[in-house]
């Protein structure tokens, strides 16, 4: 028995990729907010809310991908076509306003150097506070995805088609279970 397991293949990836977007993207306004309240490291609270951003954005695609690859293989039944074809289009509508959202940011962050009226301290907050408002309130879209994809895998059963290797039999996969754990450490 290897020290990791195998990767499974894209479509059974799914499950491992799809709480990074999650995570990162519902934790990035609580920077911008600290950023917001606070007067030491602004600056650096609000690049941090971006790179979040940018993270869980770019997460969000691999996400998306695999999903549908995944999707593909799932066991259909006319309930489960109808909630996975919803959650996949949330999934894609949220991937989109987040990109959106995070080049929106961007955007704040910089043009202040350039466009001298943005780098007024009233302009500059207010465009940060609006723009948290509309974030936080995007990420229903998140919650909305994620409450789909929990429905599709603890109501509907639908579960991604990992697979295993060749060699590996439920069997095995068993019996590694059961077998006791060794400490070489010691």
């Amino acid at each position: 028995m290897g020290f990791f397991p195998p990767l499974p293949p894209w479509h059974g990836i799914h499950p491992l990729v799809i709480h990074f977007p999650i995570a990162l993207l519902i934790v990035a306004p609580l920077f911008i907010v600290a950023g917001l309240l606070g007067r030491r490291m602004r600056i650096g609270l609000f690049l941090a809310a971006w790179l979040l951003m940018v993270l869980g954005t770019t997460a969000s695609f691999v996400a998306v991908e695999s999903g549908e690859a995944a999707g593909e293989l799932a066991e259909r039944t006319p309930q489960i076509n109808a909630l996975l074809q919803r959650h996949e289009d949330l999934g894609e509508t949220t991937r989109n306003v987040f990109t959106v959202l995070t080049i929106l940011f961007g955007a704040i962050l910089l043009l202040p150097k350039w466009i001298r009226p943005l780098a007024r301290p009233v302009a500059a907050m207010t465009t940060r506070v609006i723009f948290v408002l509309i974030y936080l309130g995007c990420t229903l879209l998140i919650a909305n995805t994620a409450h789909l994809g929990g429905r599709l895998v603890h109501e509907k059963g639908v579960r991604a088609m990992i697979g295993t290797s060749s060699t590996d039999t439920p069997e095995s996969e068993a019996a590694d279970l059961k077998a006791p754990h060794r400490d070489d450490d010691d």
